[in-house]
């Protein structure tokens, strides 16, 4: 029944234009639907790559984003938005996470926009009239992609997303926490990575309530999936209208996809230089951390108090 309801009521049945972007149950029936399950979550063990989904002639395309938040990643959309006109663009979420402090900065970009966000993983159909965009909102949006979806000027979450937050943590020490050694540095690190996730969550809107959901959950328990009642109380979400993010619109100029080079990483709190001021899954697993399931390790550093 969730595919199937109007956009108006927050549907994911049609997301651009009549007849030109449909997402359909069928989508993810037969063995191409299991097949595009297993892209996916290999997608989502990657560093973030941003993708331009074109839903032409008559429809406004959107942003993909996918993959772990990694050091490059504030960088590497810098280099994506080159030259577009990404103001007031959607930006579909399909992520389990990524460094603190770096999707920071690159929520902070994505407010400086004007963005609107979603949680979605964006697929092409073959129609008729050629390849369409379309989103299918079985996906999952976790750790520090939780996050990213608040910077969004406009945020909806469609009924089968998965959206789960667990505490940060070191990086190079989250796979096995409880047995890890730490030391005064560790601590002074992770509490100050609190604080600039404390003053982004205020100022891009979010609740209290949202940093008290997600410190509550060590990293050896399972990540905690929000509830409708909780998405809105931590105004993670701002409207049950799909049509408020992925709109019809004859204006926009149709553009090539476009991916970065993949650059390793993991997510937990990490020693990054502090963030710049401010100048859109197929249903699977997720990992049970948010993070790159192959470590990386890493060692923390002291960093100068902000």
């Amino acid at each position: 029944m969730r595919l199937v309801r109007s956009l108006r009521t927050g549907g994911w049945a049609l997301v651009c234009a009549a007849a030109l972007c449909v997402a359909l149950p069928a989508i993810m029936a037969g063995n191409g639907g299991r097949a595009h399950a297993g892209v996916s979550l290999e997608e989502r063990k990657q560093p973030m790559k941003f993708s331009w989904v074109a839903c032409e002639p008559n429809c406004r395309g959107w942003v993909s984003a996918v993959g772990i938040v990694t050091a490059d990643s504030p960088k590497a959309f810098d280099e994506f938005a080159r030259g577009r006109q990404l103001a007031g663009a959607t930006i579909v979420l399909d992520s389990s996470g990524g460094s603190v402090n770096d999707s920071i900065a690159l929520g902070r970009r994505w407010r400086a926009l004007g963005a609107l966000t979603t949680v979605g993983t964006s697929v092409r159909i073959r129609t008729g009239q050629g390849d369409r965009g379309s989103v299918v909102p079985e996906a999952y949006c976790e750790s520090m992609c939780v996050f990213l979806l608040l910077s969004g000027k406009t945020r909806y979450v469609p009924d089968s997303a998965h959206v789960r937050v667990h505490q940060i943590w070191m990086g190079d020490r989250a796979d096995d926490a409880r047995a890890a050694s730490y030391t005064a540095q560790d601590l002074m690190i992770v509490e100050r990575d609190i604080g600039r996730l404390a003053k982004y969550t205020f100022d891009m809107g979010g609740t209290g309530d949202l940093l008290s959901l997600a410190l509550s959950v060590p990293p050896w328990d399972e990540l905690h999936e929000l509830s409708r009642d909780e998405l809105r109380l931590t105004n993670l979400v701002t409207t049950d209208a799909v049509a408020e993010v992925l709109l019809p619109d004859t204006r926009a100029t149709p553009v090539a996809e476009v991916t970065v080079k993949p650059v390793q990483d993991r997510f937990a709190s990490e020693t990054v230089s502090a963030e710049k001021p401010q100048t859109l899954a197929a249903p699977s697993k997720s990992t049970k951390t948010a993070e790159a399931t192959v470590p990386t390790g890493g060692v923390a550093v002291a960093a100068p108090a902000q």
